[in-house]
């Protein structure tokens, strides 16, 4: 009997008390519209994290002598706004400017309104957690995980309890760089870790070796890209040959947590070395240049030497005429 008052008092605080869904707490998202159902005899609150900078509308009064849908007060540089229906079936659109953006609400008569609606600012309930601080000996654990994943899983479940695996199989993800190519294999997350590991197959299409960067894998998922952690890659992928390489990324560039599903579109990414010029055939050395052959004469050798005969012979004719007449002598 002493209980009694206290369980009448209990109900009929339950009873006066609001449905749930009358009071509600949103996060603030520009590209939505919140509908809010609005009584002709309730109020309505909207409650913004911070002073209002602007409120535009059709068919709302401020004064209630205007005619109008919807009643509207709001005290400048407060954060908040009340709203009340003042017509059955009414409806319009309330677009109020916060922060340099404009948010639009949806206001619908109803007779199951809204009381309050609190919005939130979605740079503050979105804390972004730290990534963990795994050393590269832990690193190095998981490739070695991730390699023997189907043993382990099989003969020592606990070493890999808590850990994720998508295998592509026949319908491999596949990046293709036309003289060769990085097809997904298998991927492996860690949460504990927040650590994906990659098992990808690389294929050197060309004649060519190619040589890239061990150490600069990354991978892209939707417009952002996360680089590797540690991997294990020979740097050399022979002509016409493919290679096994294992791979992780930990965390986000900005050193929070990437909380990456497996079920996302991955590419996968490296830097390499530029491609050496093709070899040539070796070519024999250019010989130097040799002077002109001596013009011929246009002569043959007998003709040279009948022609030396005759001008020697003609010399000598010369200098017999030149030369003093002998006198004979008197005995």
């Amino acid at each position: 009997m002493n209980f009694m008052p206290g369980l009448l008092l209990l109900a009929a605080t339950v009873s006066l008390a609001a449905p749930p869904e009358a009071i509600q707490r949103v996060t603030l998202d520009e590209r939505v519209v919140i509908t809010v159902p609005v009584s002709t005899n309730r109020v309505t609150t909207i409650s913004f994290p911070g002073p209002i900078a602007a409120i535009d509308a059709v068919g709302v009064t401020a004064d209630g002598k205007t005619l109008g849908h919807f009643q509207l007060a709001h005290t400048k540089g407060s954060s908040f706004v009340s709203v009340r229906a003042l017509a059955r079936k009414a409806s319009t659109n309330l677009n109020i400017r916060w922060n340099k953006r404009t948010y639009v609400f949806e206001l619908i008569e109803s007779d199951a309104p809204m009381l309050a609606l609190n919005l939130e600012d979605r740079a503050a309930t979105e804390i972004v957690q730290p990534a963990p601080q795994v050393t590269p000996t832990r690193l190095l654990a998981l490739l070695d995980k991730a390699k023997a994943f189907p043993l382990l899983k099989k003969q020592q479940p606990d070493a890999v309890a808590g850990a994720e695996a998508r295998t592509f199989g026949d319908e491999p993800q596949i990046t293709d760089f036309t003289d060769y190519e990085i097809r997904i294999e298998e991927v492996f997350r860690f949460n504990p870790e927040d650590t994906l590991v990659f098992h990808v197959t690389l294929r050197n299409k060309s004649e060519h070796p190619i040589r890239y960067l061990p150490e600069s894998f990354c991978v892209r998922v939707g417009n952002r890209l996360y680089h590797q952690s540690i991997s294990d890659a020979p740097g050399l992928l022979p002509p016409h040959a493919a290679s096994t390489v294992y791979f992780a990324i930990t965390g986000t560039p900005d050193g929070g947590r990437n909380e990456i599903s497996l079920k996302n579109e991955f590419s996968v990414l490296l830097s390499r070395f530029p491609s050496p010029p093709p070899s040539t055939a070796s070519t024999p050395p250019a010989l130097p240049p040799q002077s002109p052959p001596p013009q011929a004469t246009g002569m043959t050798p007998e003709q040279e030497a009948r022609a030396r005969q005759t001008l020697r012979q003609a010399i000598e004719d010369l200098e017999n005429t030149n030369a003093p007449s002998a006198k004979p002598t008197k005995p």
